[in-house]
């Protein structure tokens, strides 16, 4: 099978909630970006508003894309581009030569391309690239990113070891990863997880540790792997944006309590493709 047969299977929960439940359409989420957004301290200090959520969202993609670090002029990978509004902001701010938006889903893409189509239809080169893949199976050659990046969708990925070697296979030597999404304190938090957010409960989000994600890169042959958590930017602010809308006790406020008990936080992890080592002896 190859990798363009393989890019449509999708497990039944992920494909509800970004298909016909459309997630990105959800009050929440204002913006399109789909993530729970970076935090300042000052938007803890009053009501938040609409514009303070989409900076949160676009601040969280800031934060994933200066540690990937890419350099200008460079290829950049998204892996879950959702409706490619992230991509649409590294094509704004970080200067490369073209940003690949890729998403396992069908609907999210054509969101995708119609909220971007001013810039996919525009005048010059090809600044965006819209592609349908998985994580586990991307449709690239081997070497063809400066940058792979993702912004909060690895805790729906069905197989991190396979990702981290998609990862370290589109890398060009020298390239960077970076990923950035909530995982579990460890393996038993699974079930206690389930009972306190039901998209734990309904198998939307996968219950793993940031070392399933941090070993799988590793193995893979990428190196200077980091892990940083940046859940007391994410959290927090998280919880205020939905104390609006929210009352305490349901279930999407757990998202706090499962943090302050330990059973859950948010990551950002990096790694590098190391650079190809000459033969002893090799001209040039």
């Amino acid at each position: 099978m190859t990798r363009a047969d393989r890019h449509g299977e999708m497990r039944a929960t992920v494909r509800e909630t970004y298909g016909p439940a459309d997630l990105s359409a959800v009050p929440v989420f204002a913006g399109g970006f789909i993530n729970f957004g970076y935090w300042r301290p000052e938007d803890l200090d009053g009501p938040p508003s609409v514009d303070d959520r989409i900076r949160s969202q676009q601040d969280l993609y800031r934060r994933v894309l200066d540690a990937a670090g890419p350099p200008a002029g460079g290829q950049l990978l998204e892996v879950g581009c959702g409706l490619g509004v992230g991509c649409a902001l590294a094509v704004g701010e970080y200067g490369p030569a073209r940003v690949t938006g890729m998403d396992i889903h069908p609907q999210q893409l054509d969101r995708a391309r119609r909220a971007n189509a001013g810039l996919l239809d525009g005048p010059g080169p090809e600044r965006l690239r819209l592609v349908r893949g998985a994580a586990e199976e991307m449709p690239f050659g081997d070497g063809e990113f400066d940058c792979v990046y993702s912004v909060e969708a690895a805790q729906h990925f069905d197989d991190l070891e396979r990702f981290a070697a998609e990862t370290a296979r589109v890398l060009r030597p020298g390239g960077r990863a970076a990923v950035t999404s909530f995982f579990a304190a460890d393996p038993g938090a699974a079930p206690r997880l389930a009972e306190l957010l039901d998209t734990f409960a309904d198998g939307l989000d996968i219950a793993r540790p940031p070392s399933e994600l941090t070993g799988a890169l590793t193995r893979s042959g990428l190196t200077g792997v980091g892990c940083e958590s940046i859940g007391p930017s994410v959290w927090p602010g998280w919880d205020h944006w939905l104390s609006a809308q929210w009352k305490p006790g349901t279930w999407p406020r757990n998202f706090l309590r499962a943090w302050e008990q330990g059973l859950l936080d948010y990551y950002v992890i990096t790694a590098t493709r190391p650079e190809e080592v000459r033969p002893a002896g090799a001209g040039g």
